[in-house]
């Protein structure tokens, strides 16, 4: 069998997996998560990942590439200023961030993640 070398990012063929925010992270709203994990390699991760409108609390020991393919969110890191993100951003959160993300309409994105 050969080995697929070519794999598109569309959660056509993957397993959807659905949670919502732990309750010590919850803000407000009603945050419902759904994730299309692609790739699970050496401490690499891909897929999709989408959210309905909420607010909770992020902090981030792994690297994330974010691609943000429609919705709006604000995200507010600790101590510094609220960004929006929207279609057609991209973004790094590093090691170290913390803060909260709050959707304000349905987000979806496309996230590369490294341990």
């Amino acid at each position: 069998m050969t080995a697929i070398r070519f794999l598109p990012v569309t959660p056509d063929g993957a397993i959807e997996e659905t949670e919502r925010p732990a309750p010590e992270k919850y803000v407000s709203g009603d945050p419902v998560f759904t994730t299309w994990n692609l790739e699970e390699r050496d401490e690499l991760y891909c897929g999709i990942w989408q959210s309905t409108p909420g607010k909770w609390r992020i902090a981030y020991d792994e690297w994330e590439f974010c691609h943000i393919l429609e919705g709006v969110s604000v995200i507010t890191e600790d101590g510094g200023a609220a960004r929006t993100v929207r279609a057609g951003d991209s973004f790094i959160l590093r090691p170290g961030f913390a803060g909260t993300w709050e959707v304000l309409e349905t987000t979806r994105k496309e996230y590369v993640i490294r341990l």
